[in-house]
C-alpha cells in the first residue's frame, strides 16, 4: 500500500465558527465544508459535533470539531507546550517575516523567527490552544544529503543511548565542515 496523501487532520475546537473565522483572517484559508451530526457515524455515539474543514493549499486540508457536550478542553499536561503542533510550509522568509507582523499586529503573540538550519519558522498559538508554526525552507541539496547520509545512525543511536546523537552537529555549529 501507498498512502497518496493526508486527506486531512483533525483537531478540536471550543467554537467552530471562531475558529473558521480566526483561520481564514489570519492565515488566509478558506473554509470549504461543514459536516454536522447529533450521532458520531462510526461508533453510532450519541454526541452532537459540527465538524469544519479549512483548504490549507495544496490538497492539504485542516479540520476541527466543535463537541459541546464533551468535557471542556485541555492538553496533554505531560508534554511541554513546545512539542505538540502543526507545522505548515510557506513560500519565503518574506511571506515567513510579512506574516509574523501581521499576527503582531492583530494581537497574537508570536515566536521567531527561529533559524532551525534547513528551515525558518515562527511559532504561535489559534484561539484554541492548538500551536501552530509556520515554516519556510532553506537548506541546501548539500544539506539534506548530509542529514539522509546519518539518519538511521542517528535514529538508532538514539534508540540504545536516549541521547541526542552528534551525526548532525553541523546544523547547530553552522557549519558543513563536521
Amino acid at each position: 500500500m501507498l498512502i497518496e496523501r493526508i486527506h486531512h487532520v483533525a483537531y478540536r475546537c471550543n467554537d467552530a465558527k471562531e475558529t473558521v473565522d480566526w483561520y481564514t483572517r489570519h492565515l488566509g484559508m478558506s473554509f470549504i465544508l461543514a459536516i454536522a451530526e447529533n450521532e458520531v457515524p462510526s461508533t453510532k455515539a450519541p454526541d452532537p459535533y459540527m465538524h469544519v474543514f479549512l483548504d490549507a493549499g495544496n490538497g492539504n486540508v485542516l479540520a476541527f470539531f466543535e463537541l459541546p457536550t464533551q468535557p471542556s478542553m485541555d492538553r496533554d499536561r505531560n508534554t511541554p507546550t513546545w512539542v505538540q503542533h502543526l507545522a505548515m510550509k510557506v513560500d519565503s522568509i518574506d511571506t515567513l517575516v510579512a506574516t509574523k507582523a501581521k499576527l503582531e499586529a492583530a494581537g497574537i503573540e508570536v515566536i521567531g523567527p527561529t533559524d532551525h538550519t534547513i528551515f525558518k519558522s515562527i511559532y504561535f498559538f489559534d484561539p484554541n490552544g492548538h500551536r501552530l508554526e509556520l515554516a519556510c525552507d532553506c537548506g541546501t541539496p548539500e544539506m539534506y544529503r548530509k542529514l539522509d547520509e546519518v539518519k538511521w545512525d542517528m535514529l538508532n543511536e538514539w534508540s540504545k543511548t536516549k541521547k541526542a546523537p552528534m551525526h548532525a552537529r553541523w546544523m547547530h555549529d553552522r557549519s558543513l565542515s563536521a
